[in-house]
C-alpha cells in the first residue's frame, strides 16, 4: 500500500475514533455529577446497541448495493456531529436526552464498520497492513480523551459533547475525498429474501463455518462485561479518587484511562506477529483472559484508606491485550470469511452482533448491578460490581476454548487470516 494512501486511511481512523474519544468515557460522570441524571447511565450507554440492531445492517447492505460507502460514511457523519452539538445543550429533560443520544448513535454506530470496509477495501493484505492503520484510531481515541482531559472538571460539564461535535462534522467533511469504495451490487434481491438482503443478513444466512458462529456468539457474550467498563470506569476512578500527580500536574481519571489507548497502540501492532505465531485462537483467549483479570485488579484497587493506584493502573493499561486481541483480531478474521463484494455488510453483521445486541444487553445487565450495589447515591459496592463481569468473562472464556476450533494454516503468501472454507 502506498504511503498517500496509508496517510489518508490512518487520518480516516483518527477522526473515527477521536468523536467517540471525547465524549464516550465521560459520559457516565457527566450524566452522574453534571446533569444529576444517574438513573439513565445504563439506559443511555445501551443507545449505542440500540442504534446498531436498528441501523449498523441496513447501512451497509446501501453501502454495498447502492451508494459509495465514503459517501454514506460523509452523510452520516455531518448528522452525528450536528445531533451531537444539540444534545450538549440538553439540561433538564432526561427523555430528550436519550432520544437526541440516539439519534447521534443512529448516526455513528455505522460509521464504525463503514471506515473498516473503505480501509479493508484499498489493502492487499488485510491481515498485515490493516493494524497499522488501525492503530490511528487509537491515537484518535487517546487524543480526544486528552482533550477533555487537559481541562480541570471538564468531565462534569457539555464540553466533551461540543468538542465531539466539531469533530464528527470535519470528519464528515474529510469523508468526502476518501478512496472510492463503490457498491458492488447493484439492485436488490428478490423474491422472499428481499427483506433479508436489504438488511444484509442473506450474506450470513448460508455460512456453515462452525467456528465463525462460535466466534460470532463469543463476541455477542464478552460485550456484556465489556459493557461494564465503557459504562462505569470513569465513574468508579473518580469515585475512589484515583489521580495521579506527576511533574507538578494532577492528571484526572478520564486523562489516566488514556493509558488503555497507549497499550493498545503497542499490542495492535504487534498483532499481525501474534496472529501468524499464535493463531488466531489463543489470541482471543488471550484476549478473554486479559478482560477477567482486569475486573479482579480492579475490585482489589482500592481499600479503606482509598485507591490502590497500582493495581487500578494495571487494570486500565490491559485494554490493549483486551480490545486488540479480541475486537481487532475479530475484524480481521470475518474480513476473511468474505468475498470483497460482501466486505461492508460483514463488517456490518459483526458490529450488528457486538456493538448491537452486545451492548444493548451488557449495559443494561452493567445497570441492573450497578443498581443493586448503589448504597449511597455517592457510594457503590466496586467489589461487587467488578467481580461480576469477571465471573461472565471466565465463563465465555472456557466456553470458546471448548467450542472454537481454529482454522487451518492460511495458504502460503497469503493473509494469515484469509479463510474461507468451512471445517
Amino acid at each position: 500500500m502506498k504511503t498517500q494512501l496509508r496517510v489518508r486511511l490512518s487520518a480516516m481512523m483518527f477522526g473515527q475514533y477521536f468523536v467517540q474519544g471525547a465524549w464516550f468515557v465521560t459520559l457516565g460522570t457527566y450524566l452522574s455529577q453534571g446533569l444529576k441524571f444517574d438513573h439513565i447511565i445504563g439506559v443511555s450507554y445501551s443507545m449505542m446497541g440500540i442504534a446498531a440492531i436498528v441501523s449498523t445492517l441496513l447501512v451497509g447492505s446501501l453501502a454495498d448495493r447502492y451508494f459509495a460507502a465514503q459517501k454514506v460514511m460523509a452523510a452520516l457523519s455531518l448528522v452525528a456531529g450536528a445531533s451531537m452539538l444539540w444534545l450538549s445543550t440538553i439540561h433538564d429533560s432526561p427523555t430528550l436526552f436519550l432520544a437526541v443520544l440516539l439519534l447521534h448513535c443512529l448516526a455513528y454506530v455505522p460509521t464504525v464498520p463503514l471506515a473498516n470496509a473503505i480501509a479493508f477495501n484499498a489493502m492487499s493484505d488485510s491481515a498485515r497492513e490493516f493494524p497499522a492503520v488501525r492503530v490511528f484510531g487509537t491515537l484518535g481515541w487517546i487524543g480526544g480523551g486528552l482533550a477533555v482531559g487537559a481541562i480541570p472538571g471538564a468531565a462534569q460539564t457539555p464540553l466533551p459533547m461540543q468538542i465531539a461535535a466539531l469533530a464528527g462534522v470535519l470528519l464528515g467533511l474529510y469523508a468526502l475525498t476518501l478512496p472510492d469504495t463503490p457498491a458492488r451490487e447493484r439492485g436488490a434481491a428478490g423474491g422472499s429474501t428481499r427483506l433479508a438482503a436489504l438488511f444484509g443478513l442473506d450474506i450470513v444466512a448460508g455460512m456453515r463455518d462452525r467456528p465463525f458462529w462460535v466466534f460470532i456468539a463469543s463476541s455477542l457474550l464478552i460485550v456484556i462485561p465489556l459493557s461494564f467498563y465503557y459504562a462505569y470506569c470513569n465513574t468508579f476512578l473518580v469515585e475512589i479518587g484515583a489521580r495521579v500527580a506527576l511533574f507538578g500536574h494532577t492528571f484526572e481519571p478520564v486523562a489516566l484511562q488514556t493509558l488503555g489507548q497507549v497499550s493498545e497502540m503497542g499490542f495492535i501492532l504487534l498483532l499481525p506477529v501474534l496472529l501468524a505465531r499464535m493463531g488466531i485462537k489463543w489470541v482471543i483467549l488471550a484476549g478473554m483472559a486479559a478482560w477477567c483479570l482486569r475486573y479482579v485488579l480492579f475490585a482489589y484497587s482500592f481499600d479503606e484508606h482509598g485507591p490502590v493506584m497500582p493495581l487500578a493502573l494495571l487494570g486500565i493499561v490491559l485494554h490493549g491485550v483486551c480490545y486488540d486481541f479480541f475486537f481487532v483480531a475479530g475484524q480481521i478474521y470475518v474480513d476473511g470469511k468474505f468475498p470483497p463484494r460482501a466486505r461492508v455488510r460483514a463488517q456490518s453483521f459483526l458490529a450488528l452482533v457486538t456493538a448491537g445486541v452486545g451492548v444493548l444487553i451488557g449495559s443494561n445487565v452493567a445497570g441492573l448491578v450497578y443498581g443493586w450495589n448503589t448504597l449511597t447515591p455517592a457510594l457503590h459496592d466496586w467489589r461487587v460490581i467488578w467481580l461480576v463481569p469477571a465471573g461472565i468473562a471466565v465463563v465465555v472464556m472456557l466456553m470458546f476454548a471448548a467450542a472454537f476450533r481454529a482454522p487451518r494454516a492460511a495458504p502460503a503468501g497469503g493473509a494469515p487470516l484469509a479463510y474461507g472454507a468451512a471445517e
